[in-house]
Formats: C-alpha cells, structure tokens, sequence
C-alpha cells in the first residue's frame, strides 16, 4: 500500500527524467565550416613579415606593441573611458542576459501556488437540489506547461541565443583592438602635424629674415623689386601653410579627446614632437589561415552562422509533435482553516500533446526561411574573410611601399638642402639670379613636408596592420 501511495508523487519525477534523456535529439544539420575563399598565403610580394625577428600580431599585445608611454597611456584611458566601447560592452551583457532568458526554457518552471474560490451554486445546478456556497482552496507548488524537448526544438533556440551573444563578445573585443588602433593613429596624425608645424615655423622665420635681408638690398638698389615680391610671397605662404598645420593639429587633438574620452588628458602631452619611436616596427603577418582564429569580426561572423544552422534544427522540429506537461502538488481543502489538516494531500498532472495538421503553410515557410538565413550567413562569413584578407594585403603593400618611398624621400630632403645651399651660394655670388634660389627654397621645404607625411603614415599603416591581424586578442579583456 506504501509504495502505491507515493506512486503519484514520482510520475512527474520520472517523466521528467525521461525528458532529460531525450533533450539530446536535435534536428539541426550537422556544421561544416564554409572554406575561406582566399589564397593561401599573401599576394603582395613584400618583404615585411619575413624576418624572424618580427613579432606576430597574434601574441602582440598593443601595451608592447606600442613603446611610447604617453600614447600607453592615452589607449589605456580610451579603453576605460569610450563610450562608443561602453555601447559595445553593454551590448554584450544585453545578448547574455537574452541567452539566459532562452536557457531557461530548458528547464522546468516549479512556482510556489495558492489559491482560493468561493462561489454561490444555484439549485438546479446543485447535486442536492439546493442553493450553496462551495469553496476550494489550495496551496503547494505547481509545474506550468513545461515542454518536453522531444527533437530539439528548445535546445536550439537556446544555442541560437548562445551564439548571438558569442558573436556580440566577439563583436566587443573587434571594437576593443579597433580603438586601440584608432587612438594610435590619431595619436599619430597629431603628432605628424605637429612636426610639420615646427619645420614650417621654422621656415616662416628663415624666410622673414630672408625677406629682410632682401629689401634692404632693395634700397642699396642689389636687388629688384621683383626679387622682394618672390621673397613676400614665400614668406605669406609659409604663413598659410602655418594655419592650415595649427587647424589641422586641433582638429586631430579634438579627435583625440573624443576617443580617450576625458579631455584633460591632452594637457600632459608634450608640446614638442617626441624623438622615440612610438610603435613596434616589425610584425609578422603570418599565414592567411591565421585570420580565422584571430579576427574577432571573423569569429563573430562564424557565430551567427552557427546561430542560423541551430534555428534551422528548431524549424524542422515545429513540424513534430509537442508535448508540454502541467502538474500541482500539495494540499487542497473545502475550508481554508482545514487547508494544512491531515489526510488534505492533492496532485494533479495534466500532460498536453498538440501536433500540427494544418497551418496554412507557416512551418514550411519558418523553415525555408532559416535555410535562406543560413545561406545568407554563410556570404557574410566568407565576404568578411574576403574583407579581412584585402585589408591585410592592402596593409602590407602600404608598408611595404611607404618603406622604399621614405628611404627615397630621405634621400631627396638630402640631395635638395645641398641644392638649397649651393643655389644660395651662386644668388650671393651673383652667378644665378633670385628666381632659382627661391625654387630651391620652395624645394626643399616642400620634400621635408612629404618626408614628415611619408614618415607618418608608414607609421599609421603599423597600426593599421596590427588591427588587421587581430592583434592583441589575446589581452582585450
């Protein structure tokens, strides 16, 4: 008699249990990663990466990578004080906290129940031929349509959210090198202007001292009017060019305090251009494959994959059966002071199977229509291979070429300050005549302005290119 009694309390246990052991079904295909349609190693034909004392992009932290400590400290602050990066790690916590919510339904909801009715019955619908009040109470804990996940249908909705949230960490810590790789090259945009502010407020005074020495030899009659006019003119330029440097400087400094995001941070920077070197100079691009692993745009790409294979398991299993179960144990009484009494035990079980026959087509269409997002996934992870593989070898030839032309610019700045100081020589000597001296001028101030661009975007491009490898992945926490 013991064990028939307790029966009713272990048939929802045991149901449950079977319902465990077959949550493991899942209908959704099996997942193949799509090959990466790239070549196999980089068509760029560079030299860069090849020497074994570079550092590979993907155990280069930016804190090593970059060596200069007030550029370290600046990508410190961003990365604490951004609020575009703030927007992305809130999303993440958003996309976790929508996966909880769909694990949940993994698992039985038990609610603590009470409840109580009290209804008048009238006499014809009463057993006794009279009027009555009837009253029921109840109190225990309750299960409320919890579904047993038969095919799976639960199980991959639950990995469809985890893999959206997957794809959002993964979007974050891509937001994360992306910062760090932008302070870094306004950082450096900054500092580019603010050498070429030096070299042309150097040659702003150069030229006034010039323009002097030419009207005075203008009233000595050694020089022409034509002669002062060239030397105004070059020393009115150097004005403009001095402007157009200042408002580029501020412009990039306004940037800068937009992406560290505490503007008092600009203050402590020095006022003259740093003589270090601010970045690691060497990078090993590794192979193509390396990407995969690296990039976290690729990564979350693969993840929302992975998300559209799983919504295609839970649309083949809305055209099976579902069985959901409702239960309650605990007491029920017609008083409620008698509620808790002995002998006042009560359970209900109410297991409920629905099976589709006819929705007008809705299951067939859910289902092609995750195929079609699965197959859209699918492009989007191969195009951001694609893209990623561009931005790598558009990356390496930048360096590669940037490399030859600086080594070429060098030279030139070289070559027209000897051509400045003989051109000079032969105005004093009268040998040539003014025009030539001030072509000279304009010469080699105009070569050590693209030696300082050349110099700074080779430099961009080394930021350029660890954000491209993924750099730093490791350590974006």
């Amino acid at each position: 008699m013991s064990r028939i009694k307790y029966l009713p309390k272990l048939i929802p246990l045991g149901i449950l249990a079977v319902s465990i052991a077959l949550s493991g079904c899942s209908l959704a295909p099996i997942y193949q990663r799509p090959d990466a349609p790239v070549p196999q190693k980089w068509n760029q034909g560079g030299r860069l990466g090849n020497d074994d004392r570079a550092s590979s992009a993907a155990s280069l932290d930016w804190q090593t990578f970059v060596t200069d400590g007030n550029l370290r400290r600046l990508v410190a602050q961003a990365l604490n004080n951004n609020r575009d990066l703030r927007q992305a790690l809130l999303n993440v916590e958003a996309a976790r906290a929508q996966y909880r919510v769909q694990r949940a339904d993994r698992l039985p909801s038990i609610n603590a129940q009470g409840s109580g009715t009290r209804q008048r019955v009238p006499s014809d619908l009463s057993g006794s031929g009279q009027s009555q009040i009837q009253e029921t109470w109840q109190a225990g804990v309750g299960l409320t349509a919890f579904e047993l996940d038969l095919f799976g249908r639960v199980r991959n909705l639950s990995q469809s959210a985890l893999q959206e949230y997957l794809a959002t960490e993964a979007a974050a810590r891509s937001a994360r090198i992306s910062l760090v790789a932008e302070v870094i090259q306004v950082y450096l945009t900054r500092d580019g202007a603010q050498r070429r502010y030096l070299l042309t407020s150097q040659t702003l005074k150069s030229r006034e001292t010039s323009l002097q020495l030419v009207a005075r030899r203008r009233q000595a009659g050694t020089a022409t009017a034509l002669d002062y006019q060239e030397a105004l003119g070059l020393t009115e330029q150097a004005k403009a060019d001095l402007e157009r440097i200042d408002r580029e400087f501020r412009q990039a400094s306004n940037a800068l305090s937009l992406l560290i995001g505490a503007g008092d941070a600009l203050p402590d920077l020095p006022e003259t251009p740093v003589t270090c070197v601010l970045l690691v100079q060497d990078i090993a691009a590794g192979a193509p494959s390396e990407l995969l692993e690296h990039r976290p745009d690729i990564q979350a790409a693969e993840h929302r994959l992975r998300a559209r294979n799983a919504d295609i398991g839970a649309a083949r299993a809305a055209f099976f059966p579902r069985i959901s179960l409702t239960g309650f144990l605990g007491s029920s009484s017609a008083e409620l002071s008698n509620l808790f009494g002995p002998g006042q035990f009560a359970w209900s079980f109410a297991p409920q199977v629905s099976a589709p026959i006819f929705e007008g087509g809705r299951n067939r269409a859910n289902l092609d229509l995750s195929t079609v997002r699965r197959d859209i996934a699918v492009a989007s992870y191969e195009h951001a291979i694609q893209v990623a593989f561009r931005e790598v070898a558009d990356a390496l030839a930048t360096i590669d070429t940037l490399c030859r032309e600086e080594t070429a610019r060098r030279a030139l700045v070289r070559s027209s300050r000897e051509a400045l100081g003989l051109s000079e020589a032969r105005y004093r000597a009268g040998v040539d005549d003014h025009l030539r001296y001030i072509d000279a001028q304009r010469s080699v101030f105009s070569n050590e302005i693209s030696f300082i661009e050349v110099t700074t975007q080779r430099q961009i491009a080394l930021a350029t290119l660890f954000r491209t490898l993924g750099g730093g992945w490791k350590t974006m926490e």
